[in-house]
């Protein structure tokens, strides 16, 4: 049989934390990840993008050269989003990241050889997805005003 856990009286008398989350890392490696994640994310995308272009052929420098500066663009274009998005209200938020994820996804389909309109319909489908998503998530952990909730 299941029983609650028992809580610490400072917590009942200040009347307790709704949905609180124990934190296992410090803020200092909150930090750090909010810079090596976008930095991975983006190496790992300029790597799938720079291996769409080539189609299994060689590895060339023009295509290193490439997948970097993909890498690069899509870092920082993440970074900023990371940063400014939040500040959003919550359509407009959702927006941002439907239409980053669409863009995304259609370049790197066109890369691999596909036509534009297979491209922009790809695109299409995965931005309105990220965007429902993205919009249930933003409308159920906000309140009227656009604060989060906890």
């Amino acid at each position: 049989m299941a029983h609650a856990a028992p809580r610490a009286r400072k917590a009942i008398e200040r009347g307790g934390e709704r949905g609180g989350t124990t934190n296992v890392l410090s803020p200092r490696a909150h930090r750090a990840a909010r810079v090596v994640m976008p930095v991975l994310l983006g190496l790992v995308y300029g790597y799938w993008a720079a291996a769409n272009r080539r189609y299994g052929g060689p590895i060339t420098g023009w295509n290193l050269l490439f997948g970097f500066l993909t890498a690069l663009v899509f870092a920082a274009v993440l970074m900023a989003l990371l940063v400014l998005a939040p500040k959003l209200r919550r359509e407009l938020h959702a927006v941002v990241w439907a239409v980053f994820s669409g863009a995304a996804v259609g370049f790197l389909f066109s890369q691999s050889g596909g036509s534009v309109l297979r491209s922009a319909a790809l695109s299409l489908a995965v931005a309105a997805g990220v965007f429902a998503t993205m919009f249930y998530r933003f409308y159920t952990h906000e309140d009227a005003e656009g604060h989060r909730m906890t």
